[in-house]
C-alpha cells in the first residue's frame, strides 16, 4: 500500500494530512508558527518556522503510524497565497516572508494606478491593483530594502519554498502565479508590460509549472532533517484557494461553492476569465491550466458569527461550556424564533474592512432598524441574513457576466447548519448543494493533485467519489419568505450606500 501526505500550509499553521492510495483520509497533524506584526499593517512569517512545521509534522505522522517512509508514494501542497519571499541563489530566505496579510505597500499601488489603468490592468492580470496581492510588495521591497531586492535571486511562494528546500527546484504553479497578480490570464506567462511598469525583473520570478507536475524528489539532505525517505515523489501543489476548489468538487465548467468560514467566498469554475465592469470578483489559474477560478473574497463571514458569540451571545458560550454542545448550536436555536428578515433589521458585515463586493477598507459593521422590540433571535438571524446578502452581491456579479452556475455548493463549518443553508437557498433562491465532507478541502485537493501527478489516480473526477453530495436544501416554496428576502436585499445595498460617507468620516 502506498500513501499520499498532503501538506496545507495556511496562516495559522501547517497540517500534514495522510491518504491512502484510494484516496480515504486516515489522520492529519497540525503545528502552529506565528505571524509577526511589527507595524499595524505588517504581517510577516518566518520561512524556517514553516519548515520546523513541516519537519515535525511529517515525522509525528510517520511515527504515529509507524510507517516505512518508503511506502509514501508521493507528496504535495496547498499554500497560502499572495506572499513575497525573497531567497538568494541558494534558495536561502534574505529576510522574513511579506505573506498575504500584509498592506504595507499602498503606497506602491497608487504608484502604480497612476502608471496603468486600472481597468486595463485588470483585463491583463484578472486582479485589482491592491496591497494584498504580490507584486506592489516587491515593489515595496524593491523602494525600501534595495539591498536586499538586489541580492534576490527569486521570489517565492511558501509552498514553494517548502518545494525547493526537499529537491532544489525553483518553480511555481499556474494558481499562485495568478496570485502575484503579475500573470498575463490570457497568455497563461508573466506579464512583461506589468512587471515594466511596476519596475521588477522578470527574471526573479519563478519558472510556472502545473499543479500536478512532479517538480522532483526529496534530497537526502532533506531527507535526513524531515524523515521522508531520499527520492519520495514531489508533487509541486496549488494555492490554497485552488486546491479548496477542487476539495469541494468545483473542477469543471459551471460548478461553484461558498465556503462558510472565518472569511468567506463564492467560487466558479469558469473556461474564461471573469472580468466584472465594477471589479467586484478577481481570478485565479485553476489547478487545471485551461480553467480559471473566478472569486468573491468577503473579510468576515463566519467571523461576524464569532463577533457576536463572543461579544453578544455569551450566555450561549457560557451554557456551551457547561453541556458540550456548539455555542452555535444554541444560537441557530434563538435566531429560528426570528421570522424571514429578523423584523427588518438590517447587519452590515464589515467589521474589518471589505474586499469583495465593496473594496472598501473603511467599511465598518452595523446593526441599522434597532428596536426595543427586537430580540436576542433577531439580532442572530439578521447576521447570518447580513452575510448572505453580501455574498448574493459578490453570486449575482458572476451571473451578470454571463458566467453560467451550475451547481452551487456549501462547504465549511456554517454549511453545518440547516437554517443559515435555508437562508442561503431563499435568498441565492437556487438549491445548495452540501457534500460529505464539509471541513478539510485544501488538503484534500492536495492530495488529489499528488495522487494525479503520480499516476495513483486518473483524474481529477475522483473527487466525485471522494466528496459526493450528501444532501439538497432547496429553496422555500412560502411566496412570503421570497418577498421578505427581497425587500431585505435591496434594503441592505442601500443601507451601505447611505453610509458609506460615514464610513469615510469615520
Amino acid at each position: 500500500m502506498g500513501y499520499i501526505v498532503a501538506y496545507d500550509l495556511g496562516t495559522g499553521g501547517l497540517k500534514a494530512a495522510l491518504y491512502s492510495d484510494q484516496g480515504k483520509f486516515l489522520d492529519s497533524l497540525f503545528a502552529e508558527y506565528p505571524t509577526l506584526s511589527a507595524r499595524e499593517t505588517w504581517a510577516e512569517q518566518s520561512p524556517d518556522s514553516w519548515w520546523s512545521a513541516f519537519c515535525s509534522t511529517t515525522g509525528g505522522l510517520i511515527e504515529k503510524h509507524r510507517l516505512d517512509p518508503h511506502d509514501i508514494a508521493v507528496v504535495s501542497f496547498s499554500g497560502q497565497m499572495m506572499a513575497c519571499l525573497p531567497v538568494d541563489r541558494g534558495g536561502r530566505p534574505l529576510r522574513d516572508c511579506l505573506i498575504w496579510a500584509d498592506r504595507r505597500s499602498t503606497a506602491q499601488t497608487e504608484a502604480l494606478r497612476r502608471r496603468i489603468d486600472e481597468q486595463r490592468y485588470y483585463r491583463i492580470t484578472g486582479n485589482r491593483i491592491y496591497p494584498t496581492y504580490s507584486l506592489p510588495k516587491y515593489m515595496w521591497l524593491k523602494e525600501n530594502e534595495p539591498d536586499v531586492y538586489g541580492k534576490t535571486f527569486m521570489f517565492l511562494q511558501p509552498k514553494d519554498y517548502i518545494v525547493f528546500r526537499l529537491t532544489g527546484t525553483f518553480a511555481t504553479d499556474y494558481s499562485d502565479a495568478s496570485g502575484t497578480a503579475a500573470l498575463d490570464m490570457t497568455g497563461r506567462d508573466w506579464s512583461a508590460e506589468v512587471l515594466e511598469l511596476a519596475g521588477i525583473d522578470a527574471d526573479k520570478l519563478p519558472e510556472i509549472r502545473s499543479s500536478t507536475d512532479r517538480v522532483g524528489a526529496v534530497s537526502r539532505a532533506a531527507a535526513g532533517q524531515c524523515a521522508l525517505a531520499s527520492g519520495t515523489p514531489v508533487v509541486l501543489g496549488a494555492g490554497d484557494g485552488p486546491c479548496g476548489n477542487l476539495g469541494a468538487g468545483v473542477y469543471e465548467e459551471g460548478k461553484a461553492y461558498l465556503y462558510l468560514g472565518t472569511s468567506s467566498w463564492i467560487s466558479l469554475a469558469s473556461r474564461q476569465m471573469v472580468a466584472d465592469p465594477q471589479m467586484v470578483l478577481f481570478n485565479i489559474c485553476s489547478v487545471d491550466p485551461g480553467m480559471t477560478y473566478v472569486y468573491g473574497t468577503m473579510q468576515m463571514g463566519g467571523g461576524s458569527l464569532q463577533w457576536l458569540k463572543e461579544t453578544i451571545c455569551v450566555a450561549e458560550k457560557q451554557l456551551s461550556e457547561l453541556t458540550g454542545t456548539s455555542p452555535y448550536a444554541y444560537m441557530t436555536q434563538e435566531a429560528e424564533k426570528s421570522p424571514p428578515g429578523a423584523r427588518k433589521l438590517v447587519f452590515l458585515p464589515y467589521l474589518r474592512g471589505e474586499r469583495s463586493p465593496r473594496w472598501n477598507p473603511r467599511a465598518r459593521g452595523a446593526f441599522i432598524g434597532l428596536s426595543a422590540s427586537h430580540t436576542r433571535g433577531d439580532i442572530i438571524r439578521s447576521v447570518l441574513e447580513g452575510i448572505t446578502c453580501n455574498l448574493k452581491i459578490i453570486r449575482d456579479a458572476i451571473g451578470s457576466e454571463g458566467a453560467r452556475v451550475k451547481q452551487m455548493r456549501a462547504i465549511g463549518g456554517g454549511a453545518e447548519s440547516r437554517l443559515w443553508r435555508q437562508i442561503f437557498a431563499d435568498v441565492f433562491q437556487e438549491p445548495i448543494h452540501v457534500p460529505v465532507l464539509l471541513e478539510g478541502a485544501n488538503t484534500l485537493g492536495s492530495a488529489i493533485l499528488g495522487g494525479v501527478g503520480a499516476g495513483i489516480f486518473d483524474s481529477f473526477r475522483v473527487i466525485e467519489e471522494l466528496n459526493p453530495v450528501a444532501l439538497v436544501q432547496e429553496p422555500s416554496a412560502d411566496p412570503q419568505s421570497r418577498r421578505a428576502y427581497q425587500e431585505l436585499f435591496a434594503l441592505f445595498d442601500s443601507c451601505y450606500q447611505a453610509l458609506t460617507p460615514i464610513f469615510d468620516r469615520m
